[in-house]
């Protein structure tokens, strides 16, 4: 088919597509760039960015609790105006993305607002508000789609207002009572945030526990705070069927009803691989999503970074990806591989859970002989000193016959931010025996590792 030609195409400017297509547009290539959404993609408009500023406020409420047992006391007024201000004025611009649009081509790439499809080897086909523009790309497509949010098949949801992540973000006001369906890192964070702000929240998850990708003892110590908190959690349950009429009713699959004025459906995430049409380049389009080789291929002329390729719904792992597959495409020597030993994540619920590599489980499905080590926060000089909000764990999981942490967690007071020594740790491979002979800061949260350590010995 006749069309423009050009050098690489990029199908979705979330974080890792605009990186990637930057990088080879000021490389001096000729790069266009296709979203029908905001460039940017979910991070900065309905996820990390904006979620994290109502968690700040949250933590602030948290904290203003503790002040009794502490400080004295405090008298505390909560106003979500602020916090729907601040998302709406200084993370989203009012859900405009003119400026990330600007970045982009100031760079040296060609933005198309439109929807992308592949439509031949190396061909796009970019359906716009003014018709089709299609482009050949002679190096080939990039792919950075990202994810929308799932919504699971239950009878009579879809006839209702529910809300997903980008709904909750963009509110004005904070509901009376909210039922969350499902508690991975979504549910939980802005469960967390809406209960602070005086919504009776009950999270229904249909796993037999909250965040299930994380250790066993992260979702006990959720439980338990989320218990404390006054925060009702439903596990091992689904909703069967949703009805709307001025409130939500959710009738569960044993039977209870649930009745809330919001219902926030965050079930995890999905791509509709099809309208990509990724078979067109002879892939499956009935796949989950696309896989890559260690420099982000997924077929000759074809590259993948970000939530597509199932390595984590990170935006820190689509910029990670990015940067390969930029340098696979410019035919850099040497270039980086990609390495999934070391994935860090965090879930910033309070307390937060930092978490890197394998857990315990997953360390043992891979059949290693498993070594493991944990230790409360509260039982660090750190933790005794910081006496109220002081729940939290350090927990390693070692390859005994190496003698490497091939996983941890740092639940607590800035369990991410304790979390960056333990990533360094699995993806350098440390000898245990190295890290124990290290001098850890006195006092600090992040000493707790050095005790967990000598429980490894």
């Amino acid at each position: 088919m006749p069309g423009t030609e050009v050098d690489v195409v990029v199908i979705g400017l979330g974080p890792g597509g605009e990186d990637v297509g930057a990088r080879l547009a000021r490389a001096g290539l000729s790069v266009v760039g296709v979203d029908a959404r905001l460039v940017g993609g979910e991070c900065p408009y309905y996820a990390c960015v904006p979620t994290k500023m109502m968690i700040r406020a949250t933590d602030a409420l948290g904290e203003a609790r503790r002040v009794d047992t502490l400080a004295g006391s405090v008298t505390v007024e909560r106003d979500w105006a602020p916090v729907a201000t601040r998302i709406r004025e200084e993370a989203t611009d009012n859900w405009d993305d003119t400026v990330a649009v600007d970045r982009f081509t100031d760079a040296g790439g060609t933005f198309v607002r439109g929807r992308g499809k592949i439509t031949g080897d190396r061909e796009v086909t970019v359906s716009t508000s003014d018709g089709a523009q299609v482009f050949h790309a002679r190096k080939g497509i990039v792919l950075n789609t990202g994810t929308d949010p799932a919504v699971p098949p239950v009878d009579g949801l879809a006839e209702t207002p529910y809300w997903t992540n980008r709904d909750a973000v963009a509110v004005e006001e904070v509901p009376g009572s909210l039922i969350v369906l499902g508690g991975g890192p979504v549910g939980c964070e802005l469960a967390q945030v809406f209960s602070r702000y005086g919504a009776a929240v009950t999270v229904v998850q249909r796993g037999d526990r909250l965040v299930p990708v994380d250790e066993p003892e992260a979702a006990r110590l959720l439980a338990e705070v989320f218990a404390a908190e006054g925060i009702t959690v439903r596990t091992g349950l689904s909703a069967a069927r949703v009805q709307f009429d001025g409130q939500f009713s959710v009738k569960l699959d044993n039977g209870e009803t649930l009745n809330a004025d919001r219902l926030l459906v965050a079930a995890g995430r999905s791509t509709d691989m099809a309208a990509l049409g990724i078979g067109a380049m002879g892939l499956d389009e009935s796949a989950r999503g696309v896989s890559t080789d260690e420099r982000m291929r997924a077929a000759e002329g074809l590259w993948a970074v970000g939530d597509i390729t199932g390595k984590g719904a990170f935006t820190h792992m689509s910029m990670y990806q990015a940067r390969i597959a930029a340098a696979d495409i410019l035919g850099e020597d040497d270039p980086e591989l990609a390495d999934y030993r070391a994935v860090p994540r965090v879930t910033f619920t309070d307390p937060e859970i930092g978490a890197v590599g394998l857990s315990e489980a997953a360390a043992r499905e891979q059949g290693l002989r498993v070594r493991t080590a944990a230790t409360p926060i509260s039982a660090s000089t750190r933790g005794f000193i910081h006496k109220t909000g002081n729940d939290g764990f350090i927990k390693l999981v070692e390859d005994a016959d190496r003698g490497v942490l091939v996983g941890a967690t740092a639940a607590g007071p800035s369990g991410g931010e304790i979390l960056g020594a333990l990533v360094v740790a699995v993806h350098a491979e440390v000898p245990t025996k190295l890290l124990r002979q290290m001098i850890y800061a006195y006092p600090t949260f992040h000493r707790t590792i050095e005790d967990a350590l000598g429980k490894l010995a």
